[in-house]
């Protein structure tokens, strides 16, 4: 029984770390693994929060009850936990925001490598897959140089958020291709764009401010850092909004 992992960043990467039976590949069109890893946090990769599964799923937005089993199945105590056990240390900051004590990401995503190869999983760089076909019972992965042909697919191949990084959507192309309806996509995290020119004070960065943004009758308010941009305001609080 051979599964394939589709792209080597966060999720891919767990994946890798918990399958245990089986041929593991995991294929990863970048040079390297965990790509958008690096720059998450600025740089530091808050890997979880660190409070239980109703706080964190009252954090939700939107339809929390879609994430209802993932979280109770997989806890963010179970996510701090996992980590340690790994040798990675780390600390709980301000709001519940848990990061290594290195404040590095690259020390995630070589514990996550480290993980997956003791694991057996054989992860293939520069791989990049064109397309996917269903054959029979089985998926045919046409990669750049080869294929491959397995019984268990994992997509993990993230959003558009970050085309520099390998971001490029193309997970929505082969899942229509295999059948799946693909809503249109929509941005979540937003700077927000202000009507007043603030672009004399772009680059300047702010802490432990409250911000708050007036929609009709609601009110919405966060507490942390915001930066200025050219345009308007963007940074963690603002996009938290």
């Amino acid at each position: 029984m051979t599964t394939v992992i589709v792209r080597g960043g966060a999720s891919g990467l767990m994946a890798a770390c918990n399958i245990k039976q089986g041929k593991v590949i995991l294929l990863e069109k970048n040079e390297k693994l965990g790509k958008k890893l690096y720059i998450t946090g600025k740089g530091r990769c808050n890997v979880t929060n660190d409070c239980d599964n109703e706080k964190m799923l009252g954090s939700i937005v939107t339809n929390p009850k879609f994430l209802h089993s993932a979280i109770n199945a997989f806890s963010a105590i179970d996510t701090i936990n996992f980590f340690e056990e790994c040798g990675l240390k780390l600390k709980t900051e301000r709001g519940g925001r848990v990061f290594p004590v290195s404040d590095k990401s690259s020390d995630v995503i070589k514990v996550l490598e480290a993980q997956a190869r003791q694991n057996g999983v054989d992860i293939k760089l520069n791989s990049e897959v064109k397309n996917i076909y269903i054959t029979g019972d089985k998926f045919k992965i046409l990669l750049n140089t080869t294929d491959i042909v397995c019984e268990n697919l994992i997509l993990a191949t993230g959003g558009v958020s970050y085309p520099l990084t390998g971001s490029t959507g193309d997970g929505f192309n082969f899942l229509k291709r295999l059948g799946h309806t693909v809503t249109p996509l929509r941005s979540v995290l937003v700077p927000l764009i202000l009507n007043e020119s603030v672009q004399a004070m772009e680059g300047l960065s702010l802490k432990n401010v409250a911000v708050k943004v007036v929609n009709g009758k609601k009110e919405y308010s966060q507490f942390g850092e915001m930066l200025f941009t050219n345009e308007g305001v963007s940074g963690p609080a603002v996009l938290s909004l």
